[in-house]
Formats: C-alpha cells, sequence, structure tokens
C-alpha cells in the first residue's frame, strides 16, 4: 500500500529535485512518514531512492561534462564520510526526534532558498586554507576552513535523517566557491550518491530496508533522476529555487505538526 501511494510523488519529487541538485531526500522522507513508514524505514528507503536517482542524474551530467571532478571527490568524501556516521547515529533516537531534527533543518534550508546568490570572488588567494581549482575558463577558490566544517554538518545530519543535503551543497558551491550554478548542480548530485550510499549503509547496518517498499521507489526514482538531469541541462535551475523553498517549508512545517501530533 506505501508503494503504491509514495511511488508517482518519488517519480515527481526526483525529476524536480535532480534538475536543481537537491536530491529531494527531504521530500522523500516527509512523503513516507506522511504516508505512514516508520521514521527508520522511511529515512533508509529516502538514502536508498537517492542513491540511484543521483547515481542517474551523476551519469547524465557527467556525459555533458557539467560537474567539476575535483570538488566532487573532495567535499563529497567529506560528506560521505559524515553522512556514515550520521546514519549510524541515527539509531540512537526516537522517530519523534529525528522527524523535529528534519523539520528544523527542512525550515533552515526552505528559508535559506529565498536569500539572493552572489557570486564569490574568483581571484588567487595564495593563503593556507584555500583551494584554488583551475578547469579550463573557470577557476573557482575555496575557503576550507569555512567550507569544510559545514560540510561536514550537513553530511552528518543528512545521514541521519535521510536527507540529501543538496539544499545546502549547491548555495555552499555558488555562494562561497563562485562556482557556477550549472556545475554546481551537477557536482552536488554527484556527491549526494556518494553521502547516499555511506547513509544507507549506516541505516541499512540496523534493519529497516524493505525491497517490497525501497525497490518500486527506486525504479521511479532511476527514471526520475534521468529525466530531470536532462530536463537541466536545457533549462536554469535557478528558476526553481523559490519553488523549492516555498514547498521545502511546507515539507516542514508538516513535518513538525506530524511529529508533535498525538499518537
Amino acid at each position: 500500500m506505501h508503494a503504491f501511494v509514495v511511488v508517482p510523488v518519488i517519480f515527481v519529487l526526483t525529476v524536480i529535485m535532480i534538475m536543481s541538485g537537491r536530491g529531494g531526500g527531504n521530500f522523500y522522507v516527509a512523503a513516507l512518514a506522511l504516508a505512514g513508514v516508520p521514521m527508520h524505514t522511511a529515512s533508509t528507503t529516502s538514502q536508498f531512492i537517492l542513491l540511484v536517482s543521483a547515481l542517474m542524474g551523476a551519469i547524465v551530467f557527467g556525459k555533458a561534462k557539467s560537474m567539476s571532478f575535483p570538488l566532487v571527490f573532495f567535499f563529497g568524501g567529506i560528506n560521505a564520510t559524515a553522512a556514515f556516521f550520521g546514519g549510524f547515529t541515527a539509531h540512537a533516537f526516537d522517530g519523534t526526534t529525528l522527524k523535529i531534527v528534519l523539520s528544523l533543518l527542512l525550515f533552515i534550508a526552505g528559508v535559506a532558498l529565498f536569500f539572493p546568490e552572489k557570486q564569490a570572488r574568483k581571484s588567487i588567494v595564495s593563503r593556507f586554507g584555500y583551494w584554488n581549482i583551475q578547469e579550463g575558463a573557470e577557476q573557482y577558490v575555496i575557503n576550507l576552513w569555512i567550507a569544510v566544517p559545514l560540510t561536514m554538518v550537513t553530511g552528518f545530519f543528512s545521514g541521519m535523517v535521510g536527507i540529501s543535503g543538496g539544499s545546502f551543497l549547491v548555495p555552499l558551491m555558488v555562494v562561497g566557491c563562485g562556482v557556477p550554478m550549472r556545475t554546481a548542480v551537477g557536482t552536488a548530485t554527484a556527491m549526494l550518491a556518494a553521502t547516499a550510499l555511506t547513509g544507507f549503509t549506516g541505516n541499512a547496518l540496523h534493519g529497516g530496508f524493505y525491497p517490497i517498499l525501497a525497490l518500486p521507489c527506486g525504479g521511479a526514482a532511476i527514471l526520475g533522476g534521468f529525466i530531470g538531469g536532462r530536463i537541466a541541462l536545457k533549462t536554469k535551475p535557478k528558476s526553481l529555487k523559490y519553488i523549492s523553498g516555498a514547498l521545502t517549508i511546507v515539507a516542514a512545517i508538516l513535518m513538525l505538526a506530524n511529529a508533535l501530533s498525538p499518537l
């Protein structure tokens, strides 16, 4: 019953979220939890959905050369490692606590999407803690003192509650690193695949993976990831920023209401 209800929703969400490089884990968890799926199962299933959809999106973006591999491997590794510990730690908390944490993260992510995006300075910085990357005509300057801690925190809580972290990763790369929006979307999508893999593993070690629910959702996510990736290459993902922000805030309110409602 759960799969019959949520699979179409997962497909639509995947198309929209892969287009903007945000994975959609926040919406996946909210949709699953609101459909009556236990929180730990929802988190594990969400990570599985994220994994397959992000892999498909990464393939599409990779073929179009619309991602930065140095950023993928460096920040992706940090994010994925933190996500594993977040997923493994999640079972120390009850479902209500995780729902409240998720609702707060959703609200913060939604509000952040309404702030204007400004490109960071791209001139070379020759100081310890700054990483200068040159890729063709593009140059990125990453402030490691800010980017690394934020990436670790994002990865940890992403793994804990089963979200992707893309709502934070894309603004971090665009505003903090001066990465072009389309490249940030492709890079974030590839990073989300690594985060989802480790977060899923951490959750699955404690159980909660139900193939009858996860596999149909995964199939819808693969198709959605392909379509979303193709559309993203032909449109500007920024056009979805305010819509995604509003939907994220709505999801946060619904999730908080669900967590605080009496059984």
